[in-house]
């Protein structure tokens, strides 16, 4: 032992290089190995996902990759769960391998959604050779076959210039301005005779994603439809537990599962707010202000809250010159502390300095609520009981706002667990309306599902209003 240091104390300078290089030697096998390999599996999409990427894709997967090799306009609507970003993530990673300094864009609702895709892609490069694609960044891919992968933020006029070979639309049904950016896609895939695909749940009928799906106008386009029965384990990637889940939670909402989870165009008659006007009021080039920002503006908040069967949810908006827009939602888990959601809520304040209004929903909890914020150093707290008239106000104020395109937000959805995925647009969709006999509107929610979301929103969009008194009986002694 000892003389096997003193052997390599005493090493000269040419021998050191030469086991340097002899290391390299060895490196560059495995390189041209793994690169080898590589080759020999991207001839075939199916191989690749396979043998490179892990993954044994569906019978319905492959329908998928087999249109999308054969034609040059894609169009898939298949529920929930059933993977469609990933599916087409690997598509768009086998293309970029296989065509050198080919340029696929990737567009969404919001930049947001664009950039999940983009996360997905990157999760996938780290199963091939280290020297195959460059250090990712949050909305561009560069590989060292000149290719390259970007996410684009929801504009007709950025995503104009550049020529690209592939564009991929995710979520399609959900873009509030989904003709422009069609024509606008039209023409970045004019010099190259390049492909589209666009995927979605459905959701309006108003909307250019349901045109394509139905009308002879677009006969030019490959269409697939996946439901929840092609998507159910061992076939799919839909686990029956969950499925279970997902079927209680929507029991008394079948217009819901139709769309979710049968991936078919259906609404409720009674809806409070409709899905073409929530359509029409996403803004796809908003974000979301995270926790830890800091930020400056008219700030007003929303405050729903709940415990042990409902969350607590809260809303904030900025008011601007031209409208109210979201900038922060954040749902509590099931069970949290009133005192946890107290602290959160002062720990936003303090990084955003100043809150104009913060009204909260006492129904059920008590004034205390108010007075704990108050104690704690939150300024401009305001108790709101929600009587029959009061949320008749309420959620009149926000749908008036709505129509006159006063209240804008981005795409946007929260994974609370692995079988709770809450989405901001379908929270607003989920309000229904009776008319009584009085005169008054009734409002509630289908049972298994929840309208926190909808009430703080009305709450912090009515901040910017004083609400109307609540009437009240007085009794006037006779003379």
């Amino acid at each position: 032992m000892h003389s096997s240091s003193k052997e390599r104390r005493t090493m000269r300078p040419h021998q050191i290089t030469s086991m340097w290089l002899s290391l390299q030697r060895s490196e560059n096998l495995v390189r041209q190995a793994e690169t080898t390999r590589l080759q020999a599996e991207t001839d075939n999409p199916l191989d690749f996902f396979r043998n490179i990427l892990n993954f044994e894709p569906t019978s319905y997967q492959k329908e998928l990759t087999q249109l999308f090799l054969n034609n040059q306009f894609v169009a898939a609507r298949w529920c929930r769960q059933s993977g469609k970003s990933h599916t087409v993530s690997a598509l768009l990673l086998w293309y970029a391998l296989t065509h050198p300094d080919s340029y696929i864009g990737i567009v969404g609702p919001s930049l947001r959604q664009a950039k999940f895709v983009i996360r997905r892609i990157t999760q996938f490069t780290r199963k091939l050779p280290p020297d195959t694609c460059n250090k990712p960044l949050r909305t561009l891919l560069r590989f060292t076959n000149g290719s390259q992968i970007e996410a684009f933020p929801n504009s007709p006029e950025t995503i104009r210039g550049p020529s690209l070979n592939i564009v991929y639309c995710d979520e399609m049904s959900f873009l509030p301005n989904d003709q422009e950016m069609y024509d606008a896609i039209l023409f970045t895939l004019g010099t190259t005779n390049g492909k589209f695909i666009c995927t979605s749940t459905p959701w309006s009928t108003d909307s250019l994603f349901y045109k394509i799906i139905n009308h002879k106008d677009y006969q030019d386009f490959a269409k697939h439809h996946a439901t929840w029965q092609q998507a159910v384990e061992p076939h799919g990637p839909l686990k029956r537990n969950i499925l279970e889940k997902i079927q209680k939670q929507f029991a008394e909402d079948p217009w819901r599962w139709k769309r979710e989870m049968e991936a078919d165009w259906a609404e409720d008659e009674t809806v409070w707010l409709t899905q073409s006007l929530i359509t029409k009021c996403i803004d796809g080039t908003l974000e979301l202000h995270p926790f830890d920002s800091i930020k400056r503006g008219k700030f007003h908040a929303g405050l729903d809250l709940g415990k042990h069967q409902d969350y607590s949810v809260l809303v904030v908006t900025e008011e601007t010159e031209a409208r109210q827009l979201l900038r922060h939602w954040k749902v509590f888990p099931l069970g949290t502390k009133y005192g946890t959601v107290i602290g959160y809520i002062k720990s936003l304040t303090d990084r955003w300095r100043y809150f104009e209004r913060i009204r909260v929903d006492v129904t059920g909890v008590g004034e205390y609520i108010v007075e704990d914020m108050k104690n704690a150093g939150i300024e401009n707290v305001e108790p709101i009981t929600f009587t029959a008239t009061r949320k008749q106000e309420l959620a009149s104020l926000l749908k008036q706002r709505m129509l006159d395109d006063n209240y804008k937000f981005p795409f946007t959805e929260l994974r609370l667990s692995p079988t709770v995925l809450r989405s901001y647009v379908g929270e607003l969709n989920t309000e229904r309306f009776t008319l009584r006999k009085d005169g008054t509107i009734g409002f509630s929610h289908p049972q298994g599902q929840h309208d926190d979301t909808f009430w703080s929103t009305c709450l912090a969009v009515s901040c910017s209003v004083k609400l109307s008194p609540e009437p009240y009986l007085m009794v006037t002694p006779q003379k």
